[in-house]
């Protein structure tokens, strides 16, 4: 009794499984059946339209070729032109202005002897260096003075070129000095002054 039952149960239990799945796979027919009927109109509605471009296209085809045939292309027109010849003169041809006055040659130059040279100015460095040396003596000749006068009031003492540097404001610096000194060494050289001893000057007795 008790597998007899069990067996029923296990029955039941199927069938209603197989109701469920088979009410699952008919709605599943039902969905699938809807989207066939869209394409099938949206395939037929595709075709149709297709067939009637494909009429429009073959009524248009004729009318084209015809419309061309019966057009006719113009040939160009070539004008004509006439080129103008213009007589050729006979006569000579005119001289250009200025062909038949002869050009006057320059005169030649007078050439110079050939001992004569061309006197050279002197360059700008010479005329600097004379202005210099005339600026030089200059200077000398105001500081000969001075020394000379210097050693008029001195006696005959003996005084050395420092002492007369000072003596006459140039002991600011050696170049002043060493000025002095030469200045003392020339007039040793033409007896004006007396060189009493090393670096030591006297007044010539007069």
């Amino acid at each position: 009794m008790v597998s007899a039952a069990r067996t029923a149960q296990s029955i039941e239990i199927t069938a209603e499984n197989l109701e469920e799945e088979l009410r699952r796979l008919e709605a599943q027919r039902q969905a699938l059946e809807r989207e066939l009927a869209a394409v099938v109109a949206h395939l037929g509605s595709v075709r149709t339209t297709l067939n009637a471009l494909q009429d429009l296209m073959r009524a248009a085809t004729p009318a084209s070729g015809e419309a061309a045939a019966g057009v006719a292309v113009p040939k160009p027109v070539r004008a004509k032109v006439t080129e103008a010849v213009e007589p050729t003169p006979s006569g000579p041809a005119p001289a250009p202005d200025g062909a038949g006055v002869a050009r006057a040659e320059p005169e030649a130059r007078p050439q110079r002897p050939e001992g004569q040279q061309k006197q050279k100015k002197p360059t700008r460095t010479a005329r600097r260096g004379e202005r210099s040396d005339r600026k030089t003596d200059g200077q000398y000749g105001r500081l000969t003075e001075q020394i000379m006068d210097f050693f008029a009031g001195t006696g005959g003492a003996d005084v050395r070129a420092r002492d007369v540097a000072a003596a006459l404001g140039r002991d600011t610096d050696a170049g002043s000095i060493n000025a002095v000194r030469s200045t003392l060494d020339r007039l040793v050289a033409t007896s004006r002054v007396q060189r009493a001893g090393r670096g030591l000057y006297r007044a010539t007795p007069s």
